[in-house]
């Protein structure tokens, strides 16, 4: 009997997938915020360890994930009707490239985006660690969706 199992929104073979390889992320966007590289890193890591039953290693695993930060801005979302800006928008966008040792055809290379708002009466540092928390929370669900839920 194979011991595929659907644990926690993963559907991994653990008869043949054991490793997972998953290297930090540095920040490659024009616009850098200090702790953020450190807190997707971080949930990211977690996000694997807590929801499937996957070794992490530092090399040679039998999934393998890595990637930059390439986009973290912010914009103007809506105008008030007094003609001033009333929401801004900050996005991040992540480049991950997934290689399965297992099974190539599962390789990929693309991009994730979040998008969070905020009243532009907030100042942006009042806001920013909730905001990319929340970002990194919805990225790394959409990249946990693409690698190992295979939906």
């Amino acid at each position: 009997m194979s011991s595929c199992y659907t644990f926690n929104g993963a559907s991994i073979n653990y008869d043949i997938t054991k490793t997972i390889q998953i290297a930090d992320f540095p920040i490659r966007s024009n616009y850098v915020w200090g702790p953020m590289a450190n807190i997707f890193n971080t949930a990211l890591k977690d996000q694997y360890a807590n929801h499937t039953k996957l070794s992490q290693v530092k090399r040679n695993g039998d999934l393998k994930i890595e990637g930059e930060i390439t986009r973290y801005e912010q914009r103007n979302k809506s105008v008030s009707s007094e003609g001033y800006s009333a929401q801004t928008e900050l996005s991040m966008t992540v480049n991950v490239r997934f290689t399965n040792n297992k099974n190539h055809e599962q390789d990929f290379e693309r991009q994730f985006t979040s998008q969070a708002s905020y009243a532009t009466t907030q100042s942006l540092n009042s806001v920013q660690e909730e905001l990319v928390t929340q970002m990194t929370k919805d990225i790394i669900d959409q990249i946990f969706n693409a690698t190992v839920a295979n939906w």
